[in-house]
């Protein structure tokens, strides 16, 4: 409840700076980006929408790697303390150096099996695996799992998945408003100078509506980048076998809860009757990719 609070809270107080920022923009510049009087000015509004759409998406992958240790309590091992600490830095250091990436950070958190990777840039990114998939794999399973997750950073998932959230915020925002327009001047007649209640009122329906349609487009794309980084795992271990099996356990187990923020990034997550806005394949899906691909 506090991981989602938190994310809850950060998305929140980014969009009050926002337009906080935008007002003063508005009155120093005159840049008028709300939708008031009789002309819709279409290029205010796309202004306006870029940076709504943007601004928070990238604040959140620059926050990731702050975010993610915060919310999951993960430890970076700054100094190997025992053989599994030395074992995991020394696994990551060979894939990455393999994927030809800078170090990660490697980073271990209290919970069920899972693992996942962020941060902005490829080559100071987080690796972190849970104590309970320490627990329940052996080392050549963990060792895909940290492969898959090196894979992910290799492939740029994390930005890639920033630029595409930014990309449907844009539209969710920009479509919202002009359909806002359309009902409030042309349906409802509003003749005044600002905006009337049906601006606002469609504004917010739409906002919701088109906002659950870029989550499925967004999920979609995860899924996909799933199956990628799948393959990335067997390049780096030289054989589909560990992976298939590190999946298959994963398969048998309760994969443990990610925060919001990082879940697209983790081994294993939800699916079931919510699968057009699941992050994560099945994982029968992706254990026959990989056999039938190898």
């Amino acid at each position: 409840m506090k991981r989602i609070a938190l994310f809850v809270l950060t998305n929140l107080a980014i969009m009050v700076v926002l337009m906080l920022f935008l007002t003063v923009l508005s009155a120093v510049f005159g840049i008028n980006f709300n939708i008031g009087g009789q002309t819709l000015n279409l290029g205010a509004l796309a202004i306006f929408s870029l940076v709504v759409g943007f601004t928070g998406a990238i604040i959140s992958l620059l926050l990731s790697k702050t975010m993610a240790k915060w919310s999951t309590g993960a430890q970076v091992i700054r100094q190997p303390s025992n053989a599994m600490e030395s074992w995991l830095v020394d696994a990551v250091r060979r894939h990455a150096d393999k994927a030809g990436i800078g170090m990660p950070e490697v980073a271990v958190y209290e919970g069920d099996p899972n693992a996942f990777a962020t941060g902005a840039f490829k080559n100071s990114a987080l690796v972190a695996v849970s104590t309970g998939l320490l627990q329940s794999m052996s080392k050549e399973e963990v060792e895909a799992v940290l492969a898959h997750e090196v894979s992910h950073i290799s492939n740029g998932d994390m930005v890639t998945m920033t630029l595409l959230q930014g990309v449907m915020n844009t539209f969710v925002v920009f479509l919202s408003r002009v359909v806002g327009y359309f009902v409030d001047r042309v349906l409802l007649k509003n003749e005044g100078d600002r905006p009337g209640i049906g601006f606002f009122l469609t504004t917010i329906v739409l906002d919701i509506a088109l906002g659950f349609l870029a989550a499925i487009v967004v999920a979609w794309f995860s899924r996909r980048r799933e199956f990628r980084a799948d393959a990335g795992a067997v390049t780096l271990m030289g054989s589909n076998r560990p992976m298939i099996n590190a999946l298959a356990r994963l398969g048998g187990m309760q994969p443990g809860q990610l925060p919001q923020q990082v879940q697209a990034m983790g081994i294993s997550g939800p699916g079931g009757m919510m699968a057009l806005f699941s992050s994560h394949p099945p994982i029968e899906q992706r254990i026959a990719a990989l056999q039938t691909a190898h």
